[in-house]
């Protein structure tokens, strides 16, 4: 179709695209109005679609200057489902986050109390065993443990009359415990029970119990054995346990005071040995320079050793 002659426009002929006479706008050339202001540009094969660009009529002032810009409705895109479960998941991100947010102080502060409010026996933590919960050895000294009696091997059958299961029902026993109430406690050691006394203390007691050892200042006990190369072993004939020594340091205390590569430690200073822990555990508080009793099993002979500590 010929342009009309009152409404020129302008051509390039090196494209497709037009400018419009009125404004100057770039734009295809199968339009029928200029899309910045409106200005019809001529018949073409977009009157159909710009007639629908201006909601189904045609502009305002057809074939005439229009005072200003026409408005150009724009169709509403449509969120996809895929959008659709990135934003549920957002949301659902967020107000987990902010779930936790609040939750966490909560949770935190219940664990403060429970840590201040627990009771502490004297022990090193506890271990499931097949008849209740055992220990490696009793800490600090001085704590309720050791002057309960008890050492690092015994198997706690019951608790304040209540028959021990297993670890974490002794951890919440040791939280519901009152701090200073004294406990019956049954335990088992080389197969036979025994009934003993505890009193529990507080954290803060059982920390001023661990510095004030650490800080003696005698020092700690020197005895002379690789700890690392031990075993415990059963004696036989009998259902106890003692702790084998398969290296004595040459010029130490037990060297020097006869103990020997193999001997079976099964008593140190008047307190029974069952665990490695509790060996190391009574070297260390026994009195540097001081002598200390040691019961070994030598094959099937019981010998007793006078052993003269060192100092670490």
């Amino acid at each position: 179709m010929s342009e009309n002659p009152e409404m020129p426009r302008s051509i390039d002929p090196t494209s497709s695209l037009i400018t419009c006479s009125n404004c100057h706008s770039v734009m295809p050339a199968e339009l029928r109005f200029c899309r910045n202001c409106g200005f019809r540009l001529s018949e073409g094969s977009g009157e159909f679609d710009q007639t629908m660009r201006f909601g189904g009529e045609y502009p305002p002032g057809v074939g005439t200057r229009v005072s200003g810009p026409v408005q150009v409705k724009k169709a509403r895109r449509k969120m996809s489902g895929m959008t659709w479960i990135f934003v549920g998941l957002l949301a659902f991100f967020i107000g987990a986050a902010a779930f936790t947010a609040i939750i966490s102080p909560r949770r935190q502060h219940v664990n403060l109390i429970q840590q201040v409010n627990k009771s502490y026996a004297g022990t090193d933590g506890w271990e499931n065993s097949d008849a209740g919960v055992t220990f490696d050895s009793v800490n600090p000294p001085g704590g309720p443990a050791d002057k309960a009696g008890l050492v690092g091997g015994d198997v706690i059958v019951a608790w304040d009359g209540q028959r021990i299961e297993n670890e974490n029902q002794m951890n919440e026993l040791m939280t519901r415990t009152p701090v200073g109430k004294t406990v019956e406690v049954v335990y088992l050691r080389d197969g036979e029970t025994h009934n003993t006394k505890l009193t529990t203390i507080s954290r803060d007691e059982f920390s001023r119990l661990n510095d004030a050892f650490h800080d003696r200042p005698e020092g700690r006990g020197q005895f002379g054995f690789d700890d690392g190369d031990t075993e415990i072993v059963e004696i036989p004939g009998t259902k106890m346990h003692g702790l084998r020594l398969d290296s004595v340091l040459q010029s130490r205390p037990a060297d020097m005071a006869g103990i020997k590569k193999g001997d079976v430690v099964v008593e140190f200073d008047g307190v029974p040995i069952r665990t490695v822990d509790e060996f190391r555990m009574r070297v260390r508080r026994a009195l540097p320079y001081s002598t200390v009793k040691v019961v070994v099993m030598r094959g099937d002979q019981k010998v007793e050793i006078p052993v003269k500590m060192g100092r670490q």
